[in-house]
């Protein structure tokens, strides 16, 4: 047994090396543990553990098997000498009994009180001391936790924390975005395309987005949203103006400005899908509402993404 545990030992760190060696990349844990370079350690922990609590559970027996010798020869023994046999508590109850500050059964009268009704007894027991000392424990963490974030400022508080992490995100984000190169689109040059990748993007883009809840699936409008398949327009029919109405948003109407959370590629898409969507006829649409617009006609060739300037 104990070579066998020493042979994993020592295979463990050259086990360790090795895969070290093989590859940089560290394969994940759960989807290949076998080949995790942790493996060995993890296996030779979970036998530890289980060793211990082997262990524990035999040395929980063997203590049981001494108390019952004892407490036999107790009793032998005070059957020769003619006395009745007391069991004493054992160290468990005599630990119990101090921690709680527990007076035993038989010596209750002790700290009886003279209050008796209907042959209830009022008993002058005191709090644990394990209770007063928590107590304690809180009293000096208060005057501590008042100390470092009140008085020194050592720590940040809750809300410092909150407006930190928000301020460490930020830099992150605006690290990513300095990092990918930027579609420059502009709308007053913008031109509709029926680019099959444009419009499949713009089309998730509108699911993803929560512009179905206001304009079905289909863009058949419903209570909310006006019909996006007709002719007739509200703030404008052109792909400008659509582009600007989602940018910025009719906020009177409950349109956000998506403009802020959208990047510009992400609403010229939506634009065209938008676009794309005239005269599909869905089942069941919302009346047509505002004025009648010419549809533009499609170029087949026009990418905005090269233009030059960016209106936010």
């Amino acid at each position: 047994m104990k070579k066998w545990i020493l042979s994993i030992l020592m295979i463990a760190p050259l086990a360790l090396f090795a895969q070290e060696t093989v590859g940089t990349e560290t394969p994940d844990f759960w989807n290949d543990p076998f080949n995790h370079p942790m493996f060995p350690l993890y296996m030779i922990t979970a036998l530890v553990f289980v060793v211990f609590l082997l262990v524990m559970v035999v040395a929980i027996y063997i203590i049981k098997i001494l108390n019952l010798f004892v407490r036999k020869a107790a009793e032998e023994k005070a059957a020769r000498e003619g006395k009745v046999y007391a069991q004493q508590p054992g160290w468990g109850e005599r630990f119990w009994q101090r921690v709680n500050a527990s007076v035993p059964v038989t010596e209750e009268k002790t700290i009886e009180l003279e209050h008796n009704y209907d042959g209830i007894r009022e008993l002058d027991n005191h709090l644990p001391p394990w209770w007063k000392w928590l107590f304690y424990g809180t009293i000096a963490w208060g005057i501590v936790y008042l100390i470092v974030y009140h008085v020194s400022d050592s720590l940040p508080l809750s809300i410092q924390e909150y407006e930190n992490q928000v301020t460490a995100a930020e830099e992150s984000r605006l690290k990513f975005l300095a990092s990918q190169p930027v579609a420059v689109i502009n709308e007053n040059t913008l031109a509709y395309s029926a680019d099959t990748e444009i419009l499949t993007k713009g089309k998730k883009v509108f699911i993803t987005n929560n512009c179905q809840s206001c304009h079905r699936a289909d863009g058949g409008g419903n209570v909310v949203g006006p019909n996006l398949t007709d002719a007739y327009w509200i703030h404008g029919g052109s792909v400008k103006e659509v582009f600007v109405t989602i940018k910025n948003g009719v906020v009177e109407k409950g349109m956000p400005a998506w403009g802020k959370v959208m990047s510009p590629k992400d609403v010229r898409d939506v634009t065209f899908y938008i676009m794309s969507l005239q005269g599909t006829n869905p089942p069941a649409p919302r009346a047509a509402q505002g004025d009648i617009v010419k549809p533009e006609v499609p170029k087949a060739i026009a990418d905005s993404i090269k233009t030059t300037a960016l209106l936010n």
